[in-house]
């Protein structure tokens, strides 16, 4: 039996779609790590439009954080939690980065560390930072790493605005890892003598995705770190 071999036409074909499937099952693999160029992109966007909004009046307030201070999953990226601060408040967000150099799959350079002294160009009277929840997959040493060289790109000083550092609240997408980075961060905070506002016991309202708060959420987020502040004096 004589069998009809395939057409070079046929044959240019075939590779094309097999190139062509390859592509996009290692696109979609790229998304769903996060570490894709087009959610990245999405993610720097956000913070720009996060950044260029002001909120309040009073002492400079920077808060540097992730995707909760940069309003991810909100219509308004302007009623993130950071617009319940007391002061004239700009924010420093950047969805999926965290303290660890490794907590994005955006890159080591959109860690909080790195990104401190761009949120602090303008001067501070108070620096807010708040993570936590990217930074549970990361060992303990990462963690403090990361810290620690945020600590240092901060101002120093007798005239360095406080700081105060507000931990992982206990989203259900990811509350298994939130104690052990809890108690981490608390104990980095006391060490740098800066105040500590834990937020995992908090009740909060969270999206479909158990990870990002609803608006309400934002609102009472915001209010409780607020409370925390004033009545840390800070």
């Amino acid at each position: 039996m004589h069998l009809a071999r395939p057409s070079t036409r046929t044959l240019v074909l075939a590779v094309c779609l097999l190139l062509l499937a390859t592509a996009l099952v290692l696109q979609l693999a790229d998304r769903a790590r996060g570490t894709g160029a087009t959610r990245c992109e999405r993610f720097a966007a956000g913070s720009a439009e996060r950044a260029a909004v002001v909120t309040g009046e009073g002492r400079d307030v920077v808060v540097i954080g992730d995707s909760w201070s940069a309003g991810l999953g909100l219509d308004e990226v302007a009623a993130s939690w950071p617009s319940r601060l007391e002061g004239r408040v700009r924010v420093a967000g950047f969805s999926g980065s965290g303290f660890s150099a490794g907590a994005s799959g955006c890159g080591p350079e959109v860690s909080f560390a790195d990104r401190a002294a761009g949120a602090l160009r303008g001067g501070a009277d108070l620096v807010v930072i708040e993570g936590g929840l990217n930074d549970v997959d990361q060992g303990d040493a990462a963690i403090r790493a990361g810290f620690e060289r945020l600590l240092a790109a901060l101002p120093t000083g007798p005239d360095a605005p406080p700081v105060v550092v507000v931990g992982p609240a206990s989203a259900p997408a990811r509350a298994d890892g939130v104690a052990r980075v809890d108690a981490l961060l608390a104990r980095l905070a006391e060490r740098h003598a800066a105040a500590y506002v834990p937020t995992s016991g908090l009740d909060l309202p969270y999206l479909d995705d158990r990870l990002h708060l609803t608006p309400e959420g934002h609102g009472l987020f915001g209010d409780a770190v607020a409370d925390a502040i004033a009545a840390a004096g800070v």
